[in-house]
């Protein structure tokens, strides 16, 4: 057995000892570096790394040899290869080398009855060819467009995927996914590609109605969507929560909360647990948290990590919290003691990660001797 084997096998079971409500041999890490920071922590040019796949696993493993990590700390989540080939209105390639996702209106609001009716058909017939300029076009161009674009989307995920292999091999991280499926929840779906965030907010107060129809239409796909050809307990389908704190109460209630719960349990029925980045407060709807299926993993991004302790860490996998903004900002010291106070919160019991509260996206957002000490202390040091 190969030191890097022995060393993924222990990482592994860190997790799947959490995942069994069992208490971790220490307190399991889990770091998260976009590909961008990757590519400029290398020395590299955005503008031109990421349209060559095949050349990221150098700048992927600078990453992984000078971060600790139980778990791959590096991702490509969104490439600019077959967006570019969409003619993508959504995810735009900025001057500055990053992804940018405009505010945009794929489903106009008299194609909520359509949408309802069929939210496949419309989505293909109606939604595509707005955001994406080159499917707006003749069936036979658009055929053509779509095989290009999903050429590219293959081959790149493909490399991809087999760049995450051999890093996973070289440095022995665990053989656990939280991002082996992907979705939303409905609303946000709705909110995000569809209607844009001014629209669905409009639409609320104008149209409840329609946009209920709209969450509960589209639910079915949402489970599907996020559900992988090999689920397994010890992955997870990842859900970045997004509009809920925009929400009045009566509306999260009527129209977020029902279709996103039973997103997560039909997930959970598929064989799949969820793993959830609880984006900006969620604090006034901890009690709903709670009655999701036992062993939701959640991420979160603010919050009281005491009350979150409190009521969810009986019951759900927690992580989060850690202020990717104090390692800019704090001394060495004081990043190291913020690690300290919320393993001495999170950690007791179980059930408890570390990670940042946040993925970490660009090279000037974080100082990276202050990152690189806090993730060393918490794999030396944090213990239940």
């Amino acid at each position: 057995m190969t030191e890097m084997l022995a060393l993924s096998q222990e990482r592994t079971q860190l997790f799947h000892d959490l995942i069994d409500n069992k208490i971790p041999k220490r307190v399991p890490v889990n770091a998260m570096f976009a590909h961008e920071f990757a590519i400029q922590y290398a020395g590299q040019d955005l503008t031109e790394a990421q349209w060559d796949v095949n050349g990221l696993e150098p700048i992927f493993n600078k990453t992984c040899q000078d971060f600790y990590s139980d778990l791959l700390p590096v991702s490509a989540f969104r490439l600019p290869s077959f967006y570019k080939i969409l003619g993508s209105r959504n995810f735009v390639m900025g001057s500055s080398g990053f992804l940018q996702h405009p505010e945009v209106e794929g489903l106009a609001i008299e194609d909520y009855d359509a949408f309802i009716a069929s939210p496949f058909d419309c989505i293909v017939e109606k939604v595509l060819p707005k955001l994406y300029s080159k499917l707006d076009t003749d069936s036979a161009t658009k055929a053509m467009v779509m095989a290009k674009a999903f050429k590219a989307f293959n081959d790149d995920m493909g490399n991809v995927g087999r760049i995450y292999g051999n890093l996973i091999q070289n440095f022995g991280y665990g053989f656990v996914n939280l991002f082996s499926g992907f979705c939303e929840a409905p609303f946000d779906f709705l909110s995000d590609q569809l209607r844009g965030f001014k629209n669905i907010s409009i639409d609320v107060r104008r149209v409840p109605d329609k946009v209920e129809a709209a969450v509960e239409a589209v639910t079915p796909w949402m489970i599907k969507m996020g559900t992988p050809p090999d689920p397994s307990p010890y992955n997870a389908t990842f859900i970045p929560l997004h509009m809920a704190p925009y929400l009045r109460g009566k509306d999260f209630n009527r129209l977020y909360w029902p279709t996103f719960k039973r997103t997560v349990e039909g997930l959970k029925a598929n064989g799949m647990r969820s793993f959830l980045f609880v984006e900006h407060d969620w604090m006034r709807y901890l009690d709903y948290l709670a009655e999701l299926p036992e062993g939701t993993v959640m991420m979160f991004e603010y919050g009281d990590p005491k009350l979150v302790k409190e009521k969810l860490g009986k019951k759900h996998i927690i992580g989060g919290f850690y202020p990717v903004s104090l390692l800019k900002t704090g001394t060495k010291e004081q990043c190291i003691d913020k690690a300290k106070e919320l393993i001495d919160i999170l950690a007791p019991g179980g059930r408890y990660f570390f990670s940042f509260d946040k993925v970490i996206i660009t090279l000037d957002s974080a100082n990276v001797e202050n990152t690189k000490a806090v993730l060393d202390y918490v794999a030396e040091n944090a213990n239940y």
